[in-house]
């Protein structure tokens, strides 16, 4: 498969087969590829943790606690807390990316592109090989139970989680806007 058709016929999977784990030497051996990212000044501001099996509870516990706050009635409170609690425990493999924050802004910014790169490459190179991912940027991240769980540092932005799973069902495709609509040239 090309490039450009592995580009076009990615998808964001947000259902899994649950009877498949995910290998760790294939997500190691992804993001050993995805990591080579343009990143200004080679900072390479990334690190990953990954979560899977039975350490998947300790996501799936802080979702429900999480959510069980939002409601004040104790009975929808709890139904709340399981629904999100079952649905974390759905996803196969969680990989969480972290990023060091740099102190200068604009170091900041540029490691946050690459460590955007490092996702989007790893979510590519996922698709090549029959893995489908969604890349996740829910309120949960901020959470400090859900920093304490993966074990972010201070002076660490959680980019994001990716869940990734050998897909269950594929969405279809949204339509893009043609580039060539969005596209102002400047001869002159």
């Amino acid at each position: 498969m090309g490039l450009s058709e592995v580009i076009r016929e990615r998808r964001s999977v947000h259902k899994f087969q649950q009877d498949r784990p995910v290998p760790l030497d294939v997500v190691a051996e992804l993001l050993d590829a995805a990591v080579w990212a343009p990143n200004h000044k080679l900072t390479q501001p990334w690190r990953f943790v990954v979560v899977h099996g039975e350490g998947r509870k300790r996501i799936a516990e802080v979702s429900r606690a999480v959510n069980e706050k939002r409601e004040k009635d104790p009975v929808k409170s709890k139904e709340l807390g399981e629904f999100f609690y079952n649905k974390l425990m759905a996803v196969p493999m969680f990989v969480v990316v972290l990023m060091r924050e740099d102190t200068q802004l604009a170091v900041r910014e540029e490691d946050y592109a690459a460590t955007s790169c490092v996702i989007h490459n790893f979510g590519l190179l996922a698709w090549e090989r029959g893995l489908g991912m969604v890349w996740e940027t829910y309120g949960l991240l901020h959470q400090p139970g859900f920093r304490e769980a993966v074990g972010a540092r201070p002076g660490e932005k959680i980019v994001g989680s990716l869940h990734v799973g050998y897909p269950a069902a594929v969405p279809p495709a949204q339509a893009r806007i043609p580039a060539s609509r969005l596209l102002t040239v400047i001869g002159e």
